[in-house]
């Protein structure tokens, strides 16, 4: 039996999945490869593509309406008409001969076809009669595209099957060249479906309707290209080259990325002065904020509120995240009275619940454990009805750091993972993935043989090129050390020297991530584009 082998893209920009289809194309045209290939993609930045039976009266929105929607325009040479890729939706790419064995195109369209009416019935949706047309509906929209394209006896482009995809960008085109409705599994199922669990099931439809077998292989381990399955990056190795290269990394490299604000990410300017009698007593107690060092865009909205988060340990940071505007120098040595200071100024503010954060201090041997003990033991003598809420650097996997912590008796435990494991090196290089799961699980580990009333709690930024597979794989594991309240919020680049934002991601998005994690066990998620770990955190804490 042939082998189809696949590869999972991930989140990939539609001229690169493009580009490297042809470059499957071409080693099969020219004999250097006999294999058949499957690729399974999301698009991101969302694009319209028209095929050879497109139209310019399909595509029913301007140009500059597309640009204000970040879509981009395509010709390309596949059959079909007008279609929309995008977030949401799963995109199959299959790249084979139809010459062996012998297949002619409407029996391999009708395969495909076939394929993706297969995978609706492991979900437990049945698919209409097509009554001779391309593409799969589902109670009378379409759920479903077909546009492949032929060169040389050598298929390419393939199918696009809607699971949670934003619908209402197909109202800026006439799809597939019918005015019909369209749908997704998520709409015709009513609950949300993940492309990641579609992504198998696909992949194993399209080779049984091939005949065709396929293996999935280890994502750690060098293989030729498409056994990995499944990874955020395709991995091969090039014809004449021994090492090891990437052709496709999943997202669009860490750089630069867009500049204006979408609206709703604009803030309302508070009244002038608002924010004054906050900042007067964080000077008179000479104290630093996060809300001030890290550049919040939140700052003038809580200041006007009466609220701050306290930074101890100094404003000077051993680390250099590329994220994060806290200044990195030689830290100051450690203020003596800083606890008693921090304590003072939260009752002055009347806080009821009080946020700790510090700057990291690789420098100390506890890294600054001990003065988060004591600024929660003096915050909880002078406000003994407040919460106290900490949110810790990593003490770089010292377990005793975080037992003298915890055992100081704070309400809620927090440490941010931040970002996904695959952008740790541009976005926390002197951070590690593994180690802030760990001490996420061994607070909680200890709170719970100690049984002190201790929450775990954790938050990550998007807009930095991360997936939504990734983002969703980074919630099953702070699930997996048992985190109980998780935060969202949409990354701001501070200034033009830190890493830039790759994405501005809509509030939809954020409100699928938090039905996904509330799904999945979480006590509570804050997720939209404005959350911050410390933003408004008391709403989010359960009844006491």
């Amino acid at each position: 039996m042939e082998e189809l082998t696949v590869t999972d893209l991930g989140t990939v920009d539609y001229d690169r999945a493009l580009r490297l289809q042809k470059e499957l194309l071409g080693r099969i045209q020219r004999g250097e490869s006999t294999e058949a290939y499957l690729l399974l993609a999301e698009h991101d930045p969302p694009v319209i593509t028209s095929g050879r039976r497109g139209r310019d009266e399909d595509i029913l929105a301007t140009a500059d309406e597309l640009a204000a929607e970040g879509i981009t325009l395509r010709h390309v040479s596949r059959g079909g008409a007008v279609t929309y890729h995008g977030p949401g939706q799963l995109v199959a790419y299959p790249i084979l001969s139809l010459r062996r064995p012998r297949r002619k195109i409407r029996q391999y369209v009708d395969c495909l076809v076939a394929a993706l009416a297969a995978v609706l019935e492991r979900f437990g949706i049945s698919a209409d009669e097509t009554d001779g047309r391309t593409g799969v509906w589902a109670g009378g929209a379409k759920i479903a595209s077909v546009g492949v394209a032929v060169e040389r006896g050598v298929c390419y482009h393939g199918v696009a099957l809607n699971v949670c995809t934003n619908l209402d960008h197909f109202s800026l085109i006439v799809p597939c060249g019918a005015d019909t409705p369209v749908t997704s599994i998520s709409a015709v199922l009513g609950r949300h479906v993940d492309t990641a669990e579609v992504a198998a099931p696909l992949a194993e439809c399209i080779a049984d309707a091939l005949g065709m077998r396929f293996e999935r292989g280890a994502p750690d381990k060098p293989a030729p290209l498409g056994a990995l399955f499944p990874c955020p990056a395709a991995w091969a190795k090039v014809k004449n080259r021994t090492s090891k290269q990437r052709l496709v990394r999943g997202t669009r490299p860490v750089g630069t990325g867009p500049r204006r604000l979408p609206e709703w990410l604009k803030r309302p300017i508070p009244p002038a002065g608002a924010s004054a009698r906050v900042r007067e007593v964080l000077q008179r107690h000479r104290l630093a904020t996060v809300c001030q060092g890290a550049h919040c865009p939140n700052r003038p909205e809580c200041f006007g509120r009466g609220v701050a988060t306290f930074m101890i340990l100094g404003d000077r940071c051993t680390r250099n995240c590329r994220f994060c505007a806290v200044e990195t120098d030689t830290p100051l040595p450690v203020r003596p009275d800083e606890p008693q200071a921090v304590a003072a100024a939260a009752a002055e503010l009347g806080l009821t619940h009080v946020v700790i954060t510090s700057v990291t201090r690789d420098d100390l041997s506890d890294g600054g454990a001990g003065q988060f003990a004591r600024t929660i033991r003096h915050v909880r003598r002078r406000l003994p009805g407040a919460t106290i809420e900490v949110l810790t650097p990593d003490f770089q996997g010292d377990h005793a750091a975080i037992d003298r912590v915890c055992a100081a008796g704070p309400d809620v435990f927090n440490h941010n993972v931040e970002t996904v494991p695959r952008l740790y090196p541009d976005v926390r290089p002197q951070a590690r993935y593994r180690r802030s799961l760990d001490v996420l699980a061994w607070a909680r580990r200890i709170v719970r043989d100690e049984d002190w009333p201790v929450l775990t709690k954790s938050g990550l930024m998007v807009g930095l090129g991360e997936t939504g597979r990734e983002v969703r794989a980074v919630m099953r594991d702070l699930r997996g050390a048992e985190v109980s309240l998780l935060t969202i919020g949409q990354y701001l680049q501070p200034s033009d020297r830190h890493i830039g934002v790759r994405e501005f991601i809509p509030p939809e998005r954020f409100d699928a991530w938090r039905d996904f994690g509330l799904g999945i066990g979480f006590t509570a998620v804050a997720a939209a584009p404005h959350v911050r770990s410390s933003y408004n955190a008391e709403s989010i804490l359960p009844p006491r």
